[in-house]
């Protein structure tokens, strides 16, 4: 027999969750339907309406419980007060009287005991009972809560995988055609993790740098910061210096006529004029 398909499963999945849908209303129809009738037949006389049924929620029910107990608990004191009113009257009215004796009052006091040693031990069975059939409807509340949830992911699982799958087919298809131009993209996962632990070394060592680098940042720039102050009167001198020399110039230009100084282009004439002698008289300088 093959096994069972994902849409298989998600289709019979979604039949469950659609067909047997699990809320608060649903549970409590069979007790409003039951108190809706007990209420045609006898009408009640307490003071909570049937309209709490039209809008059932978990406080109204724990609400109807609590006056459902209350009236129960009057309901009984009543009663037992009337059966023991009606038990003295016959008891004193019969012919001939009825005439309890001390042990029989003690024999019946002993036996109201145990009935009620048996009486509390039943309703400590029956909340234990109670308190794990709530902690367990909790559970199942969580857990049809975390179905659902899952329903819908696995509702939106076949599109990714196809997703996947097409770009995975896609990425084979790049890789067979090596059209990729960074060669470490194709490199094995082995390697790969290698070249990643190196490249994390490298970080971590870059990291390391940059650490040391930022550190002396505050030594450079009060170093910095010196050498402007004293950079400061070397350019004030400089600029004097440049001015005093264009002033001088100026100057020699305009006692000579405005002829330019010729002193280095005499120095130039007198330069080639040895060069020339020392060729003619074949003298090495």
């Amino acid at each position: 027999m093959a096994p069972p398909t994902p849409q298989s499963v998600l289709a019979k999945l979604r039949s469950l969750t659609t067909t047997q849908e699990i809320t608060i209303l649903k549970l409590s129809e069979p007790i409003s339907v039951a108190v809706t009738q007990l209420h045609d037949h006898h009408q009640r006389t307490s003071d909570i309406s049937t309209s709490s049924l039209d809008v059932t929620t978990p406080s109204s029910l724990e609400a109807d419980l609590t006056h459902y107990r209350e009236l129960f608990a009057k309901l009984r004191f009543s009663y037992v007060e009337q059966v023991t009113k009606e038990k003295f009257i016959r008891a004193i009215v019969g012919d001939p009287p009825l005439i309890v004796s001390s042990q029989e009052n003690l024999d019946l006091e002993k036996e109201n005991l145990e009935a009620k040693a048996t009486l509390k031990a039943l309703k400590t069975e029956v909340s234990d009972m109670v308190t794990e059939l709530e902690e367990k409807a909790k559970d199942l509340s969580r857990m049809y809560e975390k179905v659902q949830v899952e329903t819908i992911r696995l509702e939106e699982l076949p599109g990714k995988i196809d997703e996947l799958e097409n770009a995975v087919a896609k990425f084979k298809k790049t890789q067979a055609v090596g059209c990729n131009p960074n060669p470490e993209l194709n490199l094995p996962l082995t390697k790969t993790l290698d070249l990643v632990k190196s490249r994390k070394k490298r970080e971590s060592e870059l990291d390391k740098q940059l650490e040391q680098l930022q550190s002396q940042v505050p030594r450079k720039k009060k170093e910095l910061d010196r050498l402007h102050a004293e950079l400061q009167p070397l350019e004030t001198r400089k600029q004097n210096s440049m001015a005093a020399a264009r002033e001088a110039r100026r100057r020699k230009e305009a006692a000579l006529g405005g002829v330019e100084d010729d002193l280095e282009e005499r120095g130039r004439w007198f330069r080639a004029a040895e060069a020339g002698l020392n060729e003619i008289l074949e003298i090495r300088g």
